[in-house]
């Protein structure tokens, strides 16, 4: 009887192993977020521009914005392609028809001429486009001067 006791407690239980390994987990998803990390600021479309610097703040909310580019010469751009100044509105109400909700956002380079980039936001507000703005890089805060009281 002691035998049968004996062999009773020294059996081996055959368990599968349950738990998840997480060091591969981790693994793969730090090497995601350091890609992401590397490639997101990379992901801007359209032409190099040199953006003005002036105070403000970003434009908040939830509603798809339509990027339009002014160069130094003049040239408007959607994105890389070049559309002529007298296509812009039409192509710009193309977009509308497919999102009502959209919003125009102009970036104009520093050296382009004044006249260019305001005459196309005043197209765009002739067009119907209610929300039409401009595009800035955040100024440094040395250079941002305050009025004194």
């Amino acid at each position: 009887m002691a035998y049968l006791l004996r062999s009773k407690t020294n059996r081996r239980r055959s368990r599968r192993n349950a738990e998840v390994n997480m060091t591969n987990l981790m693994d793969i998803m730090m090497v995601l977020l350091v890609v992401f990390m590397v490639t997101a600021p990379m992901m801007t479309s359209g032409i190099a521009l040199d953006l003005p610097k002036v105070g403000g703040q970003n434009l908040a909310g939830k509603e798809t914005t339509l990027n339009i580019s002014v160069d130094e010469a003049g040239y408007y751009y959607i994105g890389k392609e070049e559309i002529p100044a007298d296509e812009i509105v039409n192509k710009v109400k193309a977009v509308r028809d497919a999102n009502p909700e959209i919003s125009v956002i102009i970036s104009g380079d520093t050296g382009a001429q004044y006249g260019r980039v305001l005459g196309l936001m005043a197209l765009l507000k002739n067009a119907g486009f209610d929300k039409v703005g401009l595009k800035t890089d955040p100024a440094p805060n040395s250079n941002v001067k305050t009025k004194k009281k």
